[in-house]
């Protein structure tokens, strides 16, 4: 929140000179001090944003990667003469406890080209794949560790807070 209100300061003034600058440290510090005091806010949980911020970029990178590359194979496979596609239906268990990281999970599936999660029923999924090389690891890919390590930060954070 600090850094919102820091950038918030500057966008309204529209320009950065050395006086808006020292004035918005100074008001956005005063603010988070308010919200840290009356507001039930804390710096941990400041750091916690700032953690879970981390997490978020780097899977929606990790997506934008694997849409390409997924959109470069479909391609290949579209437009080769030789390729003889064969559709598959897949069926494969999670580990992940929380319901938003595995809405989250089946919404990345989705929207991987050649991909989709046809249905998700408590830590089963159903997806149909364009090819059976594309349901080569879909149960242990990388959208599975990366949101693993993030439900496994998230259990962490709050272990902490129930201490």
């Amino acid at each position: 929140m600090l850094i919102l209100f820091f950038a918030l300061w500057i966008i309204f003034n529209a320009r950065v000179t050395a006086e808006i600058i020292i004035f918005g440290i100074a008001i956005a510090l005063l603010v988070f001090c308010f919200l840290c005091r009356f507001m039930g806010y804390s710096i941990k949980r400041e750091l916690r944003v700032y953690a879970n911020l981390f997490h978020g970029i780097s899977y929606i990178a990790l997506l934008v990667k694997e849409i390409f590359k997924a959109n470069v194979g479909v391609m290949r496979m579209i437009l080769s003469v030789k390729y003889e596609i064969e559709p598959t239906l897949v069926k494969f268990r999670t580990d992940l406890k929380s319901d938003t990281l595995r809405v989250v999970l089946a919404n990345s599936i989705t929207l991987t080209p050649g991909t989709i999660t046809v249905t998700l029923q408590e830590d089963e999924y159903l997806i149909h794949c364009l090819d059976k090389d594309m349901a080569v690891g879909l149960d242990d890919s990388e959208f599975v560790h990366r949101l693993r390590a993030a439900e496994h930060t998230r259990k962490e954070e709050n272990d902490g807070k129930s201490k």
